[in-house]
């Protein structure tokens, strides 16, 4: 508790998460990209397979109305989740599960299509990597400033319990609720492909 109010990080969580044992963090997160990796390599196509495109599906009218209602509000409750997890409850491995789970209502809600124009898979694939390399060159960047790496020097505290508070706290709780959103996605995105899309060449 006095180290994450002496750095002006008034979610105590958020305190240990990102700055007190943000090394612990990092391996986390790398775990969560291993597992994508993994996923992205066993789930692959093979050449025995082929894909057949997803037939639109009957969606009951009460169920496309909820899902299309709530679809914008739980994305955008993610993304408060993941913005304010140095102030409150949350932070970017919750927000990031809540934002990507968000995108799948459409599926939901509409058909298989329709999600697939708004979830560019190779886009999440790449978002990924560059939230991981975010996180790294946050940590880097405080051996280059002649600290420790991922050490919270690089930015002023600034005001408690304001957005810009924690110094590269809000920076890498940002990363990972990226990280972990585009994480979600491409791994719902290759089960849904096995489910959906994928099938054996004989047809069965």
């Amino acid at each position: 508790m006095r180290a994450s109010l002496s750095r002006h990080t008034a979610n105590t969580v958020a305190s240990v998460n990102f700055d007190q044992r943000a090394f612990d963090t990092m391996g986390e997160m790398t775990i969560l990209f291993a597992a994508v990796l993994g996923c992205v390599v066993l789930l692959r196509q093979a050449r025995d397979e082929h894909r057949d495109r997803p037939e639109p599906s009957e969606v009951a009218v009460p169920v496309r109305r909820y899902a299309l209602v709530v679809l914008p509000v739980a994305l955008v409750t993610g993304l408060y989740v993941i913005a304010h997890g140095q102030l409150s409850p949350g932070g970017g491995f919750q927000g990031g599960v809540v934002a990507a789970t968000a995108l799948h209502l459409l599926y939901l809600g509409a058909d298989y299509a329709a999600l697939e124009r708004v979830r560019p898979v190779e886009a999440y694939e790449m978002g990924d990597a560059v939230s991981a390399s975010a996180y790294l060159v946050l940590g880097l960047a405080g051996v280059l400033a002649g600290t420790a790496f991922l050490a919270n020097t690089l930015l002023p505290y600034g005001t408690f319990n304001t957005l810009s508070s924690g110094g590269t706290v809000p920076l890498l709780n940002a990363a990972i609720g990226m990280e972990v959103a585009c994480a979600v996605v491409v791994l719902l995105a290759r089960f849904l492909d096995q489910a959906v899309e994928i099938a054996e060449e004989s047809g069965e």
